[in-house]
């Protein structure tokens, strides 16, 4: 079973990576970029579990450790 965890920097704490990067697009000519915000995706490949455990797993997993709950969201997706 395939699961994805998207994590987030929680809304208004600074992002001075996608501070750079939306700098960079503005330089390189892409303009109407108002905001960018990074984060990561981390995809997990699950196995002997159905898809609801999957799911329950992969967010204990992001709790405990794939997001600092602090300053981050998170979200999970199971794919297949």
């Amino acid at each position: 079973m395939k699961v994805r965890v998207t994590v987030m920097l929680k809304d208004g704490v600074l992002d001075p990576q996608g501070k750079a990067i939306g700098h960079a697009l503005h330089t390189l000519g892409f303009e109407g970029v108002q905001d960018v915000r990074v984060g990561k995706v981390i995809e997990l490949e699950l196995h002997g579990v159905k898809a609801e455990e999957a799911h329950e797993k992969a967010g204990e997993m992001a709790r405990n450790l794939l997001a600092n709950l602090v300053i981050e969201d998170y979200s999970v997706e199971v794919v297949a």
